[in-house]
């Protein structure tokens, strides 16, 4: 499918690994201009390096820990600097940790605020001189917002709090053209199933399927398609929404 995102510049943060990674493919594939950025080095960076080099366009990938206001500057500025405007802002970094909430310490606490949800503030803050009438931006959030979800307390409250922040700023920016939404997803598949024991991912998935109308997990592409969609004029009069890609978890 055309999404119309030829030449179009887009920052997609934490785009190594997992869904970032997916929509920074699926961008670049769709003919967009996509800078992304990593907290540490590794072999998925070097194979992310490699596979944006096959595929036509002007993209980078930049080392960043968003968990630090004064790297997410640098990313915005690193932006300016490589293609002067924006397009489009996909707010994908974030961690995770599970630890029963008694135990859940402040500094822990503001790990997890600061990279799902301080980062996203701030990028988008940075990012707003940047960004055309029409931009799009993308805030990816979590189904387990509206769930609830055990020991996630920190996470949880981050991407509820992103659909909040995310519905300010469609109405305050809305006359402007700007859209920014939420992308909420189920339960996807990514490399992380694979890099647990075989035994317990085959039961992760099949104790989700069986709580998902669709009888099975989600898969990247799929996540990937809903994002450039948003980022497209096909979603042209979307703004403010929180779309659940969770087959009906």
């Amino acid at each position: 499918m055309d999404f119309g995102l030829q030449g179009r510049k887009i920052l997609v943060t934490g785009g190594t690994r997992g869904i970032g990674r997916g929509i920074v493919l699926a961008a670049a594939e769709a003919g967009a201009d996509v800078l992304t950025c990593h907290r540490s080095d590794g072999p998925a960076v070097d194979s992310l390096v490699a596979a944006l080099k096959e595929t036509g366009g002007d993209h980078h990938v930049v080392r960043a820990d968003l968990a630090e206001v004064t790297e997410v500057d640098r990313l915005a500025a690193e932006a300016r600097e490589r293609f002067g405007t924006l397009d489009g802002v996909v707010n994908n970094a974030g961690v995770i940790s599970h630890i029963p909430y008694e135990k859940l310490g402040v500094e822990e606490w503001h790990r997890v605020l600061d990279t799902n949800l301080t980062a996203a503030f701030r990028v988008v803050q940075q990012c707003l001189p940047l960004l055309g009438d029409r931009g799009s931006i993308v805030n990816i959030g979590s189904r387990g917002a509206a769930a609830g979800i055990p020991l996630r307390a920190h996470y949880t409250a981050a991407k509820s709090a992103m659909i909040g922040l995310t519905r300010s700023l469609a109405k305050e920016y809305g006359g402007r053209g700007l859209r920014i939404n939420v992308l909420a997803p189920g339960v996807i598949e990514t490399e992380a199933m694979d890099e647990m024991p075989p035994d317990r991912a085959q039961a992760l998935r099949e104790m989700y399927s069986g709580k998902t109308a669709l009888a099975r997990l989600g898969t990247v592409p799929e996540v990937a398609a809903v994002a450039l969609f948003l980022l497209s004029d096909l979603s042209a009069y979307i703004t403010g929404e929180t779309l659940n890609v969770d087959g009906g978890i």
